[in-house]
């Protein structure tokens, strides 16, 4: 296995107290699929508490942690007596901005399968606070509060201000005004809270502008737009004065390439992979004959790394009125990056990203005998066209439309070619293969290659060089009054083994 730090996101944060949660439920898959088993973890005996996973950004420590029946619980507190994050963290759990755990960690022995994987080993890093959790289940489950200078009112009691010493010119008691007007700043900040997400506004202003706000959020032109608060510009969008805590958010598909594909790491911006092109040319020759010699012949190729990137601007305003719309902006980023990548794992073509594997033109193609209409006769001579060892590890792709259409193909004895999955965890299949859905496959047209059979572990490869970023810049734009967030990505990938694979082309003879 590639020793990377993965994250799996699941539900909490907390007040300047104790918190206790699980950071990861046993006996059920996240939301790409992954299982970890029980027995699974090992890691030190306490843990950094981080927010959202930036190692900026430590809020507390995790000090009790444990393995129970139904998944590892987490036992910590913030340290929100010395850290303002910490307060403000724990400010948007109350509010119920932010509530999930989010575990952090290296990957040291899992099995992959058509859904996902099943980790049997791991090394624990760290456990973060998050907005939006990769497992649904891990929910903090319970949290004390901790009575401190910094602590919201209902966990605090108002002492009157200590009255000054009495003196001959001053026989009444007096009044410490710096206590008694920190105690007004105090509540103040609790009722600005208060007027914020879930609580009810004072006005309810104009509805189009709220409208325009969510819309932004679910897909809007993320890189070329600033999120501000000024009702009179006509091209930016205006901050609402009441926003709900939910996010509907529009859906986004992308084709799970990685799943099926050979994933490394990657150390520098080039990977060069040597290769043989021939064998050795051995003969038969009789006892005493002239032996002849040869040798095998040998080539290299090279992978590029190539990077994605965008920035995202959002106003001071915005930032400090919503307590979720940043991680909004983050999973919106991670869903649209994760998109463009699975697309250039299918379909890249230019100079600046990774080579898409229906793009290799060393790849053979089987035709279908037809322009329109799929043969089940031209899928089975494809999947023998192919040497056997390849054939007996290959997985058919192709895209939602198509797989319908595969759907309704029978044999000669009226046997569908489609079988379902009749296990948990199992794919289903075609002529016994595996099926993976892409959505960024061709469709079924003339001439076009809906479909690709293969051995996608030993002939597709992705090198991972930099996992995404998202990295805040209060500075550059503070004069109009943004924060950047840039965020890049670096990968490369590209077909390493073409004869591996073979393609189903719409064509007659």
């Amino acid at each position: 296995m590639t020793d990377r730090l993965e994250v799996k996101a699941s539900l909490s944060v907390s007040d300047a107290g104790e918190i206790t949660g699980t950071a990861w439920p046993f006996g059920s898959p996240d939301r790409v699929g992954d299982v970890i088993e029980k027995g699974a973890f090992s890691g030190p005996a306490t843990l950094p508490m981080l927010f959202a996973h930036d190692q900026g950004q430590v809020i507390g420590v995790w000090d009790q942690i444990a393995e129970t029946d139904s998944g590892l619980t987490v036992k910590g507190r913030l340290l929100v007596e010395d850290v303002e994050r910490a307060r403000e963290v724990r400010a948007m759990v109350k509010a119920g901005a932010v509530s999930g755990l989010s575990i952090g960690f290296v990957t040291k022995e899992a099995k992959r399968h058509a859904k996902g994987r099943t980790i049997n080993a791991l090394e624990l890093h760290e456990v973060s606070i998050v907005a939006v959790p990769a497992h649904p289940g891990a929910r903090i489950t319970s949290m004390k509060s901790v009575t401190s200078k910094d602590s919201d009112m209902e966990n605090e009691e108002t002492k009157a201000p200590e009255a000054k010493a009495q003196t001959p010119a001053n026989d009444a008691p007096g009044i410490d005004t710096k206590a008694h007007n920190a105690v007004l700043a105090r509540l103040d900040k609790l009722e600005a809270r208060s007027g914020q997400i879930g609580a009810p506004a004072i006005s309810q202003g104009d509805d189009t502008e709220r409208k325009a706000f969510v819309n932004f959020l679910q897909g809007g032109e993320i890189d070329r737009k600033a999120l501000t608060v000024a009702n009179d510009a006509p091209a930016y969008i205006l901050a609402p004065e009441e926003t709900s805590s939910e996010f509907i958010r529009n859906l986004v598909e992308f084709s799970p390439v990685r799943a099926v594909a050979d994933v490394r790491t990657a150390g520098s911006h080039k990977i060069v992979l040597p290769k043989r092109t021939g064998v050795t040319n051995a003969q038969w020759r009789g006892e005493t004959e002239t032996r002849t010699a040869s040798k095998p012949t040998f080539d290299e190729m090279e992978i590029d790394v190539k990077e994605i990137n965008t920035f995202v601007d959002l106003s001071q305003w915005v930032i400090e009125d919503s307590d979720n719309v940043e991680a909004e902006v983050r999973l919106a980023l991670a869903e649209d990056f994760a998109a463009k990548e699975g697309l250039a794992f299918v379909n890249g073509s230019t100079a600046v990203e990774p080579q898409g594997f229906m793009q290799e033109a060393a790849v053979a193609h089987s035709l279908n005998g037809h322009v329109a209409n799929l043969s089940a006769d031209a899928l089975i001579r494809l999947v023998y066209d192919m040497p056997a060892t390849y054939r007996n590890r290959g997985a058919w792709v192709m895209n939602g439309t198509t797989l319908a259409a595969v759907r309704l193909l029978k044999d000669g004895h009226g046997n569908y070619l489609w079988q379902p999955s009749y296990q948990a965890g199992q794919p289903e299949t075609i002529l016994g293969r595996p099926v993976v859905e892409m959505v960024d496959m061709p469709d079924i047209d003339e001439d076009a290659d809906p479909i690709i059979f293969g051995d996608f572990k030993a002939g597709y490869r992705i090198y991972d060089r930099v996992e995404l970023q998202v990295r805040p810049d209060p500075y550059t734009q503070a004069v109009n009054g943004l924060v950047r967030f840039h965020a890049r990505r670096r990968v490369g990938a590209g077909v390493v083994r073409p004869d591996v694979f073979r393609k189903l082309r719409m064509a007659a003879a």
